[in-house]
């Protein structure tokens, strides 16, 4: 997979300054792989069917269903680059913490 590059000074655009869009690249990033963990394990939860009779554990049986579904997930872009992608769109919103002595 190549890598995709951009300029440094379209990411200080978006942001204060390039640690704050990293922060909030990290952030969002983070939050599209959970994402993604959820939506994968719910649809493999449903392709999965226990074998009767088959107490062993070393054996492995291949369910195609499964095998589809996790190439599909694999053949999905990063979150990392989805994330940078949101931001460069201005997708992307975020705002700061309110510190307890300003209430």
């Amino acid at each position: 997979m190549a890598i995709k590059t951009f300029e440094i000074k379209e990411l200080e655009a978006k942001a204060a300054n390039v640690y704050e869009a990293i922060v909030i690249l990290s952030k969002r990033s983070r939050q599209i792989n959970e994402e993604t963990k959820i939506e994968f394990n719910q649809r493999v939860e449903n392709l999965i069917s226990p074998e009767s009779g088959s107490d062993d554990e070393d054996e492995f049986v291949s369910n195609p269903d499964q095998m589809k579904v996790s190439l599909e997930f694999e053949a999905r872009p990063k979150p990392t680059e989805e994330a940078i992608d949101e931001l460069m769109n201005d997708q992307l919103e975020y705002r700061y913490k309110e510190s307890e002595e300003k209430q």
